[in-house]
C-alpha cells in the first residue's frame, strides 16, 4: 500500500492486553489491514514475562521468542506494562485517550476486575471500541471460568461429527474454534469502529469460545432442532446427504471430490468413461445415489485407482470440484500454494527470511506486507515518549517494574 492510498485501518490504534492465540489472532487481523496494533504484555519479574505463547515450544528464536508466537504476532508492537499499578493504569489511561479500540482475551471476570469496559474506558474516550474475547463471555456462572479451544470443540458436539464411523470421537486437526472466534473479535470490533465512526460513541462487543463453537453447528443443529434429524459421521469423510462427496482412492494417493450439483456429477462420469452411470436407475436422481451410495463407491473407487491424483487433478481441472488430499508438508509445498502467493518471508532480527504464512485477506489485489512479531517491550520506549514521557520518567517507570 502507499500513503495515498493506505491499507482500510491505517491510522486505527489498537491497544491489545492478549495472551496465547485466539485474542492475538484477532489483533493480527487488524494489524494486517493497517491498524496499529500495540500489545502490552506483563514486564519481565515475576511470573512469565509477556505473552505465554512466547515460551510455548518447540522452536525458538531466542529465550521468550517462539515461532508460536511469531504465528499469531505478526506487525504489532510490544508495550511491557503493569497494568495493576496505578502507575501503569495511569499510563494505559493516557493510551486509551489516543486509541480507538481495546481488546482483550482474558477469562471472563477480569476485563471488569481490571477496568477494560466501555463503562470504564468511555470517559477517557467516549468512541472507545472495547472488544472482549472469552471463554463463556462476561456474566454468567461461568464467567470465571478457564476455557480452551478443545473444551469448546468437546462441549459443542463437534468431536462427535469428526472422524470416521466406529472410532473414538476426535477433535479437528487444528484449533479452528480460538481462529475462528478471533475472526469473529476483528469483525466485531471492526464494525463497532464503523459505528463509533458515525455516532460518537463507542461500545463494549464480546465474543465467546462456546458461542462461536455452537453457531458453527449451523444446518445439523437446525436439522435437529426442528425435525430432530442427527447426523452421523459418513465413511470416507462424507457428506451427510450428498453422493458423491467424499474421499476416493487413487493409483497413488487419494482424492476428494465433491459433486454437490447435478452437473457436476455428470461430468465425472463422464470423464472417468463412464457416461451411462447419471441415467442408471441407481445413480440418476441424488436420493437414489444418496441410497445406494456404496454401490456407487464401489464403481469409482476401481475406476479412480487407474490414475494417479496429478493425472484425475489434470483432467478435473474447472470441471469436477476436487482436490488432492495432502499432508502437511505437501500442502505447504504445494506449488499452487507458493505461485499463489501463501508464503511470506519477515526479516527478523533474530532470524533473515523468517518464513511466514501471508495474510489470507488481498487489499485491492495485493496481500498486505507481513512484518515480524516484535520482541517483547521493543517499543515501550517510543510509545511512552510519543505520549509526552521524558527519558528520565521512562527509566523511573522501568525501576519501579511498571514496565
Amino acid at each position: 500500500m502507499t500513503a495515498e492510498n493506505p491499507l482500510p485501518l491505517a491510522g486505527v490504534r489498537v491497544l491489545a492486553v492478549e495472551q496465547y492465540a485466539a485474542g492475538p489472532y484477532a489483533s493480527m487481523h487488524l494489524a494486517d489491514q493497517g491498524a496499529e496494533v500495540i500489545k502490552i504484555e506483563a514486564p519481565p519479574g515475576k511470573g512469565v514475562a509477556g505473552d505465554s505463547s512466547r515460551q510455548t515450544g518447540p522452536h525458538f528464536l531466542a529465550e521468550n521468542e517462539s515461532h508460536f508466537y511469531q504465528a499469531f504476532n505478526l506487525g504489532k508492537r510490544s508495550l511491557t506494562l503493569d497494568l495493576r499499578k496505578p502507575e501503569g493504569r495511569a499510563v494505559f489511561e493516557k493510551l486509551v485517550a489516543t486509541a480507538d479500540v481495546v481488546t482483550n482475551n482474558l477469562r471472563g471476570d477480569q476485563p471488569e476486575k481490571m477496568r477494560l469496559t466501555h463503562a470504564h474506558l468511555g470517559s477517557i474516550k467516549p468512541a472507545i471500541v472495547c472488544g472482549h474475547l472469552s471463554g463463556y463471555g462476561r456474566t454468567g456462572p461461568r464467567r470465571d471460568w478457564p476455557a480452551y479451544d478443545y473444551l469448546a470443540q468437546a462441549e459443542a458436539g463437534t468431536m462427535s461429527l469428526t472422524g470416521e464411523p466406529g472410532t473414538p470421537w476426535s477433535r479437528m486437526g487444528l484449533s479452528v474454534v480460538d481462529f475462528m472466534t478471533g475472526t469473529a473479535l476483528a469483525f466485531a470490533v471492526t464494525a463497532a469502529l464503523f459505528g463509533a465512526s458515525r455516532t460518537g460513541r463507542g461500545r463494549d462487543v464480546d465474543v465467546t469460545l462456546y458461542d462461536v463453537a455452537m453457531h458453527q453447528l449451523t444446518y445439523p443443529a437446525i436439522w435437529y432442532l426442528n425435525e430432530g434429524t442427527v447426523i452421523e459421521r459418513r465413511p470416507r469423510s462424507g457428506h451427510p446427504t450428498i453422493v458423491p462427496t467424499e474421499m476416493f482412492p487413487t493409483a497413488d494417493g487419494r482424492i476428494f471430490i465433491m459433486c454437490i450439483l447435478p452437473k457436476f456429477f455428470e461430468r465425472l462420469c463422464e470423464i472417468v468413461g463412464r457416461p451411462e452411470l447419471v441415467s442408471d436407475p441407481r445413480f440418476a436422481t441424488p436420493e437414489a445415489r444418496f441410497a445406494n451410495r456404496d454401490a456407487l463407491a464401489a464403481i469409482l473407487d476401481a475406476l479412480l485407482q487407474e490414475r494417479t491424483t496429478a493425472e484425475w487433478m489434470a483432467a478435473f481441472a474447472g470441471n469436477v470440484p476436487a482436490a488432492p488430499i495432502l499432508d502437511l508438508p505437501q500442502a505447504l509445498d504445494n506449488p499452487y500454494f507458493r505461485e499463489n502467493g501463501g508464503l511470506a518471508e519477515v526479516e527478523h532480527p533474530l532470524r533473515r527470511g523468517f518464513k511466514v504464512l501471508a495474510s489470507p485477506v488481498r487489499i485491492d489485489g495485493e496481500r498486505p506486507k507481513a512484518r515480524p512479531a516484535p520482541r517483547l517491550g521493543a517499543d515501550t520506549d517510543a510509545v511512552l515518549g510519543e505520549l509526552g514521557y521524558s527519558p528520565a520518567e521512562i527509566a523511573a517507570l522501568r525501576a519501579s517494574g511498571t514496565l
